[in-house]
């Protein structure tokens, strides 16, 4: 008995690749698109809170954000006092009756956040949400 000599004696198996590249771009896209979305406004530790109310709108909000060093920010921009208020009529101008979400640092204590909540309603802001963390059970 011989060696069976036939055509596939020098082929090696190989992985396709392909397939496993396109799940990885797909991903890789997904999660460029989503990350931006999670990243908005200043990151700052919420305070925890038992009860927290679903939002029922749709509309999406405007992020207020209060950083531990009272630093005030409008999404991720920077805003004195009066800056602020300016910015906020001019995006309440566009679409009244948008949500304002403020977003306070659990360290701050409640005149630093009432002083932006003041600045938004002389902004003539209808609505504003305290951003809370909801405590697990």
């Amino acid at each position: 008995m011989g060696m069976a000599v036939g055509p596939n004696k020098g082929i090696k198996n190989e992985i396709n690749v392909t397939p496993l590249v396109d799940v990885v771009l797909v991903l890789l896209i997904i999660f460029m698109v989503i990350t931006p979305m999670l990243q908005r406004g200043k990151s700052v530790t919420l305070p925890k809170a038992q009860n927290t109310e679903k939002d029922k709108t749709d509309s999406d909000p405007l992020i207020l954000s209060v950083t531990p060093d009272k630093k005030t920010f409008l999404e991720n921009d920077e805003f004195d006092a009066a800056g602020l208020e300016t910015k906020l009529r001019e995006e309440l101008g566009k679409t009244p009756g948008r949500k304002i979400l403020l977003k306070g640092d659990n360290t701050l204590e409640v005149g630093d956040v009432r002083r932006v909540m003041d600045i938004a309603r002389k902004a003539q802001a209808k609505s504003i949400a305290l951003g809370v963390e909801e405590l697990k059970e």
